[in-house]
């Protein structure tokens, strides 16, 4: 697959399908689909890194959350960390 690197503004009428690499600024218009996992197979926090935020649909206690990492453990958006019921 080519790839191309734009300086600029870019906007896309049918949104951008395809991993992202490096920093992303500015405001973003539209859903944000984030990479789904559940407990047992979501990566390891250190791994992904501080500041990498996932969906985990059984992360909650057995309902979906966003969590981030904090470079440790995935921390979910109610402030635990991520666990199966």
């Amino acid at each position: 697959m080519a790839s191309t690197t734009f300086s600029g503004p870019v906007t896309s009428t049918n949104g951008f399908i395809g991993p992202i690499t490096g920093a992303v600024t500015g405001d973003v218009t539209g859903a944000i689909k984030l990479p789904t996992f559940t407990v047992a197979t979501a990566p390891s926090a250190v791994t992904a890194g501080a500041g990498t935020i996932i969906f985990v649909s059984d992360g909650l206690a057995g309902a979906p959350t966003i969590a981030v990492s904090d470079g440790t453990n995935f921390i979910s958006a109610a402030g635990t960390t991520i666990a199966a019921s």
